[in-house]
């Protein structure tokens, strides 16, 4: 039995409502296109209060950016769905797209910002206080945590970069490594040499009086008082709707995972797919994933355009 629901089609359905997707939906909608968005609602950047580092937006709630944004590309004809998406497959006109609430929309092309889950350590407190007083980029969140005593949690070799960054913005910095291992001598000296303390007993829990972090406890039983720690969760994709398009995916240095692979348009290996912002660089910020998604909403325009004029031809 066939419970999907009626189909509509599109230029161009964009899957996720953030920066990333907006972006592309604006630029599309000014292109005349006919876009829509389908959003769950949960952008990954939902746990902070503000947005810094987002030149004309410092400071701005994410939720008052995307407020601005969907207003800014519906006034460009772009509409909008909440939703999930369950899965995709191809027509002979190109693509549909099946939502978990089976409803269909089948477009010419498809754009994927979906962006990723971060999934932390399993550590008493440090999850009710991700985005507030645990912290993951220091350019968006440094500033206001400035000369404060910072504790850098590692979770993976990328977290030694983490640390040295974070050196940029306090003198009071505790790198707890214990997700590394034994370091190697220079990486020690490396780091000694900026005053970075090394703390190699795992953390247990997270100490704190509401959303503020005042330290954490290591297995030994000391505790380390703290006024902010950076980590960073293993970023797990929102990709899995796309299993049956079978893409080309590459693995993200430091062990970070698989991710679809895409070209600088944001192709990916099927000819009307592509994917922007999180979803395929989790190191991405904001105003990245804008840019990313102005410059794919340029290239999903191209396409289109050499598609209408080549079925324009073979009609002449």
């Amino acid at each position: 039995m066939n419970n999907k629901k009626t189909a509509s089609f599109w230029d161009t359905v964009i899957v996720g409502g953030g920066a990333a997707g907006l972006s592309a939906a604006l630029l599309l909608g000014r292109a005349r296109r006919r876009v829509l968005v389908i959003d769950s609602g949960s952008p990954r950047n939902r746990f902070a209060a503000h947005m810094h580092g987002v030149l004309g937006n410092e400071g701005t709630r994410p939720e008052v950016f995307v407020e601005n944004g969907r207003e800014e590309a519906a006034s460009y004809g772009v509409q909008f769905r909440n939703g999930l998406v369950d899965s995709v497959d191809e027509t002979e006109r190109g693509l549909r797209i099946i939502l978990t609430d089976r409803t269909v929309h089948e477009a010419r092309s498809l754009i994927v910002a979906t962006g990723i889950t971060d999934r932390l350590p399993d550590i008493p407190g440090l999850a009710e206080r991700w985005g507030t007083s645990i912290l993951h980029c220091p350019y968006c969140h440094g500033w206001e945590v400035r000369d404060q005593r910072l504790g850098v949690l590692a979770t993976s070799p990328a977290s030694l970069h983490q640390a040295q960054l974070v050196r940029q913005w306090s003198e009071h910095i505790t790198l707890f490594s214990a997700a590394l291992g034994d370091l190697d001598a220079a990486t020690v000296a490396r780091l000694r040499s900026r005053d970075v303390e090394i703390v190699t007993s795992p953390v247990v829990e997270v100490l704190g009086n509401g959303d503020q972090v005042t330290g954490v406890r290591t297995q030994d039983g000391q505790e380390f008082p703290l006024e902010a720690v950076f980590t960073a969760g293993t970023p797990v994709p929102h990709d899995n709707f796309l299993k049956s398009l079978n893409l080309t995916r590459a693995e993200m240095p430091f062990g970070l995972g698989s991710f679809i692979e895409v070209d600088p348009t944001g192709k990916t290996s099927h000819p009307r797919v592509w994917a922007i912002g999180n979803v395929v660089n989790p190191m991405a910020s904001v105003p990245m994933a804008v840019g990313a998604g102005a410059f794919t909403g340029g290239a999903v325009n191209g396409a289109l355009v050499d598609e209408d004029f080549a079925l324009a031809t073979s009609q002449a």
